[in-house]
């Protein structure tokens, strides 16, 4: 975002002159849920100005849940709906009755994928760290954005001692999410570190209007059921009864700066996701357009691997941090107007 950041077309000093107060045009509400299976759980609304409402879960590691732009909700909703912690169990696929969905799912962090055993250790499907809570450090608005930051420990005795410290901002008057996150390992040995950003984006936005844009290098199916998907793996349909889900491996390895793409210009909406190949260098796309559960997962992960934790390691791929290392990630979620209906309506002008 270039220049002062601009509320309603005004700047903010300009701005604040027609209100009693920011926050009838932006701010950060902190709220605890009162009902369901999300009760006591803490929510965070973020409403940048700019068109933009973000929901951050800090006791789901500072996860993203519900976004909207211009009123459109961009991500999907699981049927089991945004948890508390203390309903998760850390056990083989019991990971799938608190995935809310939302627009960020962390995964890990030492462990992604299907259930395992390594050295003795239980791995669950998709790691620990979702239902961990966070110990929020910041909610501020400043004169240019919205931040939110956090300490998020996934610890046990006699095992890994893996610390997420992460900060999302929003710009004041902008259409963004900005997530920078550093895993940092402060046991005293080498621990083995996976970590996949689950991004799940639902309808409106993905329908059969919606073009997907993904540019990498090579594309791979996971498995029989995306080989069979292959020729159309591209491709966005409705709602399919029956259909069963198909991932595929994109390798953005080497390329700078990854962008990838949801762009529907029948709803006039682009959805653009950013991230550095350099310590995420492959994308999972998770196609699942069944009904109820239509969804299309944006997934940038450190390994491009699909199997688990035990298998990473017997394969020889299990990333590792020394003791003291950290590594840094950040991913950047733009709204805007679809690119493809104005690149039409200039041909047509033309």
């Amino acid at each position: 975002m270039t220049g002062a950041p601009l509320l309603y077309g005004r700047t903010r000093a300009e701005a604040t002159r027609r209100v009693g107060h920011l926050k009838q045009l932006a701010g950060i509400d902190d709220l605890v849920e009162t009902q369901g299976s999300a009760r006591g759980a803490r929510r965070l609304i973020l409403t940048s100005g700019g068109g933009l409402t973000v929901e951050i879960h800090p006791d789901r590691a500072l996860d993203v849940g519900a976004v909207t732009f211009r009123g459109v909700p961009i991500a999907w909703h699981s049927p089991t709906g945004f948890t508390a912690p203390g309903l998760s169990v850390n056990a083989e696929t019991e990971w799938l009755r608190g995935f809310g969905g939302g627009l960020l799912a962390t995964c890990g962090l030492d462990a992604f994928g299907p259930a395992s055993l390594d050295d003795g250790v239980a791995y669950p499907m998709h790691g620990r760290v979702g239902s961990v809570p966070a110990t929020v450090t910041r909610t501020e608005v400043t004169e240019t954005e919205l931040v939110v930051t956090g300490e998020v420990r996934q610890a046990a005795v006699f095992g890994e001692n893996l610390v997420l410290r992460r900060r999302i901002s929003v710009p004041l008057g902008g259409s963004s999410v900005v997530v920078e996150d550093r895993v940092t390992n402060e046991s005293p040995s080498a621990a083995g570190h996976m970590v996949l950003y689950h991004a799940n984006i639902g309808w409106p936005l993905l329908d059969e209007a919606a073009v997907l844009e993904i540019p990498s290098t090579s594309v791979t199916p996971r498995d029989p059921a995306a080989e069979s998907g292959m020729v159309d793996w591209f491709q966005i349909s409705g709602p399919v009864p029956g259909y069963a889900e198909q991932v595929f491996k994109h390798d953005f390895s080497g390329r700078g700066i990854a962008k990838v793409a949801v762009d529907n210009p029948g709803r006039d909406l682009r959805l653009t996701l950013a991230f550095d190949s350099a310590t995420l260098p492959a994308l999972h796309q998770w196609k699942m357009l069944g009904e109820g559960h239509y969804v299309l997962g944006l997934e940038p992960t450190n390994v491009d691997w699909s199997w688990g934790r035990a298998a990473a390691r017997t394969a020889g791929v299990l990333p590792t941090l020394e003791p003291g290392e950290s590594v840094d990630y950040r991913l950047e979620f733009h709204c805007g107007p679809s690119s493809r209906l104005a690149a039409s309506n200039e041909g047509s002008a033309a």
